[in-house]
């Protein structure tokens, strides 16, 4: 199976941009006014960047690439996924169709075998409400929005800046308009699940 990336027709480009900031890999820019795929090996293949582009100037292509499974960013074997932080992740992906846990970045450092005790063979997205930005919190509405999310764990930390995560999933779950029932689990320090 060869892998997909996108082409894009320089002569059909208008220079809009709107590609750009579809593209959650950063594997698209304007270069001479025109959109160009400058880093392929970040283009994950979904093309999140094709009903963005106003003139159709965006086409998936065989990358020439022969995968021996999925492709990449996509569940190639239960519980095992790529990228999970969430200003990397797609927000339309197979992978989140179901149940999903959505980690702040501390838990899994602090919870021994994190991927047995918790994630039981679920994509996982982590985050920092302290550290990540709004706007790539604001990615969530879209998974939610785009992908048949049925439930969605939040693994937080005990402390207090972790309580926004929790905020963060449930507004974004509220704005999406889906019932997607969430399921909180806290943390403690010293890694034990509360």
């Amino acid at each position: 199976m060869f892998a997909k990336t996108v082409k894009i027709d320089e002569s059909r480009c208008d220079g809009c941009g709107l590609c750009v900031k579809a593209c959650h890999e950063g594997a698209i820019q304007l270069v001479d006014g025109k959109a160009r795929l400058v880093h392929a090996n970040m283009c994950d293949g979904l093309g999140d960047c094709l009903p963005a582009c106003p003139r159709n100037a965006i086409t998936l292509v065989d990358s020439g690439i022969i995968t021996p499974g999925p492709m990449p960013g996509l569940m190639a074997t239960p519980g095992v996924q790529w990228p999970i932080q969430l200003g990397l992740v797609s927000v339309r992906n197979p992978m989140f169709d179901g149940d999903i846990v959505i980690a702040s970045d501390c838990s899994a450092f602090v919870v021994d075998d994190f991927k047995k005790t918790v994630l039981h063979d679920r994509p996982v997205v982590i985050g920092c409400p302290k550290l990540d930005d709004r706007a790539r919190f604001d990615k969530l509405k879209g998974m939610f929005s785009e992908n048949d999310v049925k439930s969605v764990e939040v693994v937080r930390m005990e402390v207090p800046c972790c309580g926004a995560l929790v905020n963060l999933v449930k507004a974004a779950v509220a704005e999406s308009g889906k019932d997607v029932d969430v399921k909180v689990t806290t943390v403690s320090r010293d890694g034990r699940i509360l």
